[in-house]
């Protein structure tokens, strides 16, 4: 699972396995039990309805309280702990970067975040869809539009999970050529084919998937916009890696291949603001629901918390274990922000105690995306690994102190 050192930036596909997969054999492995495979021996003797009929590469929370691990990794077949495989990623995990810089002081503006919170619990892991991922840089790959629907890139396909059905299905094949349904002024008219998908966006009735190429595919089911037309485009001065627009529609943030990051307005493109305090480029944003605070994430392995009244310096900074913030979401109510590294490390952060308590989720593998489910019930998680490639779903935890009051 080392880091790509592709300084062209190229997409990868093939090779971005060979250099990512959980690496057991790292270690020494017990010859004895099988190099592949599922492992049924951590499976809880005690099984309900549900147990005995999902397959056996899924983990459900009855079986990881029983002590199974939550991606199904059999620890117990390896000659090494799961500690001793942490404390080894730790020490050997390189984080990529475009500008290298001193980070001494950096490591002085973090907050020094309460850990070991737990806002939300393991629900349920499957194996049955695999997050893949395009550029190593570019993690946007995964939506959730309820608390039981998901959807992610799988290869050359945009998959639909359904956590009710325990089941998935393709709604976009981009390695098929795909001929334009809708004719506008300024359309495609080429039919395109083996599309590299580097960023999907779903919402409502609307799936948009971007390709490396600058492909835009829409697909939709209910459709009562007038028209794809560009209204406006707007150029900055180095390469734009992403964007996302404030609450009220009004403000963009602006990120790219720059240390610094731009507030802009929406209509018009004017640079509004350069926040200055990141010391690389920057890949990940997100805005609070109630659209003051703006979070950036960099690979200098932090995000930043910038309030709009005030875009001077940020008010807050956030550090990771070990790699660059490659995805950043709020919850619709804003109750709570994750923020997730290139691998292993999802964190989760408690806004109304402004931030400084947080909840690690520790697995192992390329993390494709995260996302909340718009209800803020769910989180969802896609792994990316040729063996245990999976997606995660944590349920949010809630606290009935009403609930003493009958004791």
């Amino acid at each position: 699972m080392a880091q790509f050192r592709n300084h062209e930036l190229e997409y990868m596909v093939e090779d971005y396995y060979d250099m990512t997969d959980f690496d057991a054999n790292s270690f020494d492995e017990d010859t004895d039990s099988p190099k592949n495979g599922p492992d049924e021996s951590l499976d809880s003797d005690f099984e309900d309805d549900f147990d005995l009929t999902k397959p056996k590469t899924d983990t459900s929370a009855l079986e990881a309280r029983n002590g199974k691990d939550i991606q199904g990794i059999p620890w117990e077949r390896l000659n090494f702990t799961r500690d001793k495989y942490r404390e080894t990623r730790l020490n050997q995990y390189k984080n990529y970067e475009n500008l290298s810089r001193c980070r001494e002081e950096l490591e002085k503006e973090c907050e020094q975040v309460e850990k070991g919170h737990n806002f939300y619990d393991f629900q349920f892991n499957t194996r049955l869809v695999k997050s893949t991922i395009v550029h190593f840089q570019l993690r946007n790959l995964l939506w959730a539009t309820s608390k039981h629907d998901v959807y992610l890139m799988q290869n050359y396909s945009v998959m639909h999970w359904s956590s009710l059905r325990r089941s998935g299905k393709e709604v976009l094949n981009v390695a098929k050529p795909i001929v334009p349904t809708l004719k506008y002024p300024g359309s495609m008219a080429q039919t395109l084919s083996r599309v590299q998908i580097s960023t999907m966006a779903v919402k409502d009735n609307l799936l948009a998937a971007g390709g490396f190429q600058g492909e835009l595919i829409c697909k939709v089911r209910v459709f009562d916009a007038g028209n794809f037309m560009c209204l406006n485009r707007f150029c900055f001065p180095w390469s734009v890696n992403n964007t996302s627009v404030s609450p009220d529609g009004k403000l963009l943030a602006v990120l790219g291949d720059s240390s610094e990051c731009l507030v802009a307005d929406a209509q018009s493109g004017k640079v509004l603001g350069n926040l200055k305090g990141h010391l690389d480029y920057s890949f990940s944003s997100a805005w609070h629901p109630d659209g003051r605070i703006l979070a950036t994430g960099n690979q200098d392995t932090t995000c930043r918390l910038w309030d709009i009244r005030n875009l001077s310096q940020s008010v807050s900074v956030l550090k990771g274990r070990m790699g660059a913030i490659r995805a950043i979401r709020f919850t619709s109510d804003g109750r709570f922000m994750a923020m997730a590294e290139p691998a292993d490390f999802v964190h989760i952060f408690d806004t109304k105690c402004d931030y400084i308590k947080g909840q690690e989720i520790d697995l192992f593998g390329e993390i494709a995306g995260i996302s909340f489910s718009p209800d803020s019930e769910a989180l969802f998680v896609g792994v990316a690994d040729r063996t245990y490639g999976s997606l995660l779903e944590f349920n949010r935890k809630h606290y009935n102190c009403y609930l003493d009051s009958l004791l």
